[in-house]
């Protein structure tokens, strides 16, 4: 009895030592990298330059690249939305600052290690907002303004879910799908009319997107409308397409700004 008490005793002790060695491991492994889509709406119905849609989309770049952008690896790719969005690659941007210390740094030796990395990744970021707020700015006066096709941005994420990072996924756009192909959805000349429509929709059109594996990133739907808006502007409807849609395909998280 008193063996099988201690053999009993020691298990678990072996248990307990191999779920703290564990978590310790955990905790001291570095993140993976995130990798960032960004999505600006460059079709006709987006008009960036106004005063409240400059204001609320620059804020929104300077906090993407503030969560996302915190490691050496961390990349951020943006495209444009219009006609041939899969095609319109602007930008194309990676950290490159790494912390190195030593293993057997001293405190100071350690403090210095990371003033001196978050000078470079400070400066890194700096640098990608200003090109980023760049594309925010530019005009998009070409042919490719009139239509707006948010469904090809699902083969860009599929391929980033490739990486095996963290894919997170911004649109900074009225997301009003507009393609004039049949088959393809024009919201601007027929909207979901509810809720229930869109939703039938977006799980119809969803069976026929399966193709793309974009993993089960993070999505952002950052719409470019004041709180007055009204619903025909701001049609809750079509949010609630994309919603139901990148849900359908495996997001882990949809969310509305």
């Amino acid at each position: 009895m008193k063996i099988i008490f201690l053999n009993c005793l020691l298990l678990l002790i072996v248990v307990a030592c191999s779920t703290n060695s564990g978590k310790e491991a955990e905790k001291g492994a570095k993140a993976g990298p995130t990798y960032t889509l960004l999505f600006i709406d460059k079709s006709r119905s987006v008009h960036a330059n106004q005063a409240f849609v400059t204001q609320k989309y620059s804020q929104e770049i300077n906090d993407i690249i503030e969560q996302n952008i915190k490691n050496g690896g961390d990349k951020l790719e943006v495209y444009f939305i219009h006609e041939n969005t899969s095609k319109a690659r602007a930008l194309s941007l990676t950290a490159r600052s790494v912390l190195e210390v030593a293993e057997n740094a001293n405190a100071t030796d350690q403090e210095t290690a990371q003033t001196t990395f978050d000078l470079s990744l400070g400066r890194e970021k700096a640098a990608m907002r200003q090109r980023v707020l760049q594309q925010l700015a530019a005009q998009n006066d070409d042919r490719s303004n009139r239509e707006t096709d948010i469904q090809a941005s699902l083969p860009v994420i599929a391929k980033a879910n490739e990486s095996g990072a963290t894919v997170k996924v911004y649109y900074l756009s009225d997301m009003v799908e507009s393609v004039y192909a049949a088959g393809r959805r024009d919201f601007h000349k027929t909207p979901p009319k509810d809720n229930s429509q869109a939703e039938q929709w977006a799980k119809a059109d969803a069976e026929k997107l399966k193709r793309y594996t974009i993993g089960s990133p993070d999505i952002t739907m950052v719409l470019p409308f004041e709180p007055n808006a009204s619903v025909k502007e701001n049609n809750p409807a079509v949010t609630q397409y994309w919603q139901t849609l990148f849900s359908e395909l495996g997001a882990a998280n949809v969310d509305e700004l």
